[in-house]
């Protein structure tokens, strides 16, 4: 039995932060009903790789979930949306501020619809001056503080390549549609459940903020920066945590033949020795972590000079037999490729009846009791017969006229 069979969700969400929840609702077992318009999700025909078949924007975020269609302005659109509401127990939706309201159902409709619903709506920003303004991806990671403290000193802003405004957010929702399932079975009442893309990145940005209050303090150590002013400055590579790390060139020098190293009070002396200067493990100018802060590029520039001389996947091997913390920096083409990941389900291989065989991330979350199985994204509208005849009972006739009439 998967953990959330049973949890019937109505997913009204579009692009990738509302479908990331979805998904995740879907891996955990919910079946999950994806509502589109009748020209469908947009995504489904941006960045197209295959001509008239489902990008991989879409497919690889809306795996395991069910398509009907439906016009939202039609009256009747209306009233099976009505029905649908009144039998489902979770609604998600990531529209602009209002947009569901203007459809004629605002909380206070829905809530009245069915008094057991939880609806989650994903918005950019939360009330205030920034309420209506339209929000992407980096825009989140701008406004929520990733941004500013992502690059090097001398460099400008950074957005990172983790979609951590987008997929962020999906993430920090269904932890929230969880909290409002749980707490209903206590009180048998749903609730609003609301989650700010600039919200999101804050929560993940958190650490800097921490530091923003360390600098009233003075220069932040641990970073390597030689100047600071009043907010924490972009830090390249640092850990930005207690241990110094940073990322080194490897041989051959490509793009990303580089390891990321941490280097912890214990790993200094096994650290000395691989790169040929063990005379520093005593010396007081490098035996302590006190006496490296001042100096962690030159520390991490001896390390390089040992890295450059082998590949990144020697270094790992001969820093993890002295357990040293690090990790090579994989490329998107290693990890596709990469077994240990495909043997813990998370990459892998998907059916696609328009596309043929494509990969997937896997889902994230482990369940002993509850394995995930990847099923393929569904094609517009696939599932809206077998939706409304099992769910709403309309049959084959009432299904034609439906369709002949633009609702479907």
């Amino acid at each position: 039995m998967s953990a959330l069979e049973g949890v019937r969700v109505l997913d009204m969400t579009h692009v990738q932060s509302g479908p990331s929840a979805t998904q995740i609702l879907a891996w955990l077992g919910a079946d999950v009903v994806k509502l589109e318009a009748p020209t469908g999700d947009i995504t489904r025909k941006q960045l197209r790789d295959v001509a008239d078949a489902d990008s991989l924007y879409f497919t690889m975020l809306n795996c395991n979930k069910r398509s009907i269609t439906l016009n939202m302005k039609s009256e009747a659109g209306k009233e099976i949306f009505t029905k649908l509401v009144a039998e489902s127990d979770v609604l998600v939706e990531n529209f602009g501020p209002g947009t569901v309201d203007r459809m004629g159902f605002t909380w206070e409709k829905l809530r009245e619809i069915n008094p057991k619903l939880i609806y989650a709506s994903i918005k950019g920003f939360g009330d205030g001056p920034y309420t209506h303004f339209k929000a992407y991806e980096v825009v989140a990671q701008a406004m929520g503080g990733s941004m500013s403290t992502t690059g090097f000193e001398d460099g400008p802003p950074m957005a990172t390549g983790a979609q951590i405004g987008d997929s962020g957010t999906g993430i920090h929702t269904v932890a929230g549609i969880l909290a409002a399932l749980l707490q209903r079975e206590r009180t048998g009442a749903g609730q609003r459940v609301s989650v700010a893309m600039q919200h999101a990145v804050l929560n993940l940005c958190r650490v800097k903020l921490r530091d923003q209050q360390r600098l009233a303090h003075g220069p932040l150590r641990e970073y390597p920066n030689a100047d600071f002013g009043d907010e924490v400055p972009r830090s390249g590579n640092a850990s930005g945590g207690g241990q110094p790390g940073w990322a080194v060139r490897c041989k051959p020098g490509g793009d990303n033949d580089y390891i990321y190293v941490i280097v912890q009070p214990q790993g200094w002396a096994p650290i000395a020795k691989l790169i040929g200067r063990p005379e520093l493990i005593d010396d007081p100018d490098w035996a302590t972590p006190e006496a490296r802060l001042s100096k962690l590029d030159k520390m991490f520039s001896m390390i390089e000079e040992w890295t450059l001389g082998h590949d990144k996947w020697t270094v790992l091997a001969a820093l993890n037999e002295h357990n040293v913390p690090c990790g090579p920096i994989l490329s998107t083409k290693e990890i596709i490729e990469d077994s240990s990941l495909a043997d813990n389900d998370m990459i892998v291989s998907v059916d696609h009846p328009e596309r043929g065989e494509f990969k997937t991330v896997g889902c994230p979350i482990k369940l002993s009791d509850s394995p995930v199985d990847v099923q393929r994204s569904p094609l517009l509208g696939e599932h809206t017969a077998e939706v409304f005849r099992d769910r709403l009972g309309i049959d084959e006739s009432e299904l034609a006229e439906l369709k002949a009439n633009g609702v479907i």
